[in-house]
């Protein structure tokens, strides 16, 4: 049996540190989240944030497998949600458990940045995991949306706080309440996607992106994130009071320093703190 998780570290073109290519790997089932894959999803998380060379970490699903003989390939997919086979006979409590300490808020925590590379159905607890990266990057043929409402659900992986951040209360409000698909287009309209690319390119543009964020420097880089994070935690007048505080502190390290001069001199910095 092949594993469900798949982790490939990349070097960085610059010589230093990895990108870590996590592909959720159940091509026969769209890649549907079970509970053997949110699990390895927590364990990877800990293991990126641990591990001094991660520098970035995407995450994709598998590409369809050969059809059997006379058979059509499965379509393309992200995630296509969660395993819907496992909600049978389970009642509210054991539910709690599961989606109280869940894979994507794993994602959502990692200090690391985090890239999703969507290829085909990003659906349900798909389009959660999408939206717990940092980035979405996205072929032309992928397909979004929150459909739990035809099930009597609604989005339980944070789909209700993350997407109206990305595409505003009205956009949110009529995916969540119609359960209706999204195109990859609107998508990249509505501010769910960063970048929209034919297949061909999505890998390649990817890591274009991956290599540039792991360039930089990493203390850097944990700092901007958690500022752009304070403002969804606090609001922004709190949020800016944050981010004032944790840019001073960024003149007491070294790759502020080294970042200044190599602008100055007009050279590629070398960073401390990778």
């Amino acid at each position: 049996m092949s594993e469900v998780l798949v982790i490939e570290e990349i070097p960085c073109e610059n010589g230093d540190g990895m990108i870590a290519k996590v592909t959720i790997n159940r091509p026969d089932k769209l890649n549907a989240l079970n509970d053997d894959i949110r699990t390895r999803i927590k364990k990877m998380c800990k293991w990126a944030d641990e591990n001094d060379s991660i520098r970035c970490v995407v995450i994709t699903g598998a590409k369809p497998n050969p059809p059997p003989e006379g058979k059509r390939s499965k379509p393309h997919s992200f995630v296509a949600g969660a395993d819907i086979t496992e909600f049978v006979g389970k009642g509210s409590e054991e539910i709690r458990e599961i989606f109280r300490d869940n894979a994507i808020e794993a994602i959502w925590n990692l200090k690391k940045p985090t890239i999703a590379m969507i290829d085909g159905f990003a659906l349900g607890g798909g389009c959660e995991v999408a939206c717990s990266c940092d980035i979405r990057i996205a072929s032309d043929r992928s397909i979004f949306g929150t459909p739990e409402i035809k099930l009597g659900l609604i989005p339980g992986y944070g789909g209700t706080q993350r997407l109206v951040h990305l595409v505003g209360y009205g956009r949110a409000m009529e995916m969540m309440m119609t359960g209706n698909n999204v195109s990859a287009e609107d998508a990249y309209r509505m501010g769910i996607v960063n970048h929209l690319c034919a297949p061909e390119n999505l890998e390649s543009k990817t890591m274009e992106i991956a290599q540039t964020i792991a360039s930089k420097s990493m203390h850097t880089m944990r700092v901007a994130k958690q500022a752009i994070r304070a403002s969804l935690d606090n609001g922004i007048t709190d949020g800016v009071e944050f981010e004032a505080s944790v840019f001073a502190k960024l003149f007491d390290t070294e790759d502020q320093k080294i970042g200044v001069q190599a602008f100055l001199s007009r050279s590629e910095p070398e960073w401390k703190h990778r």
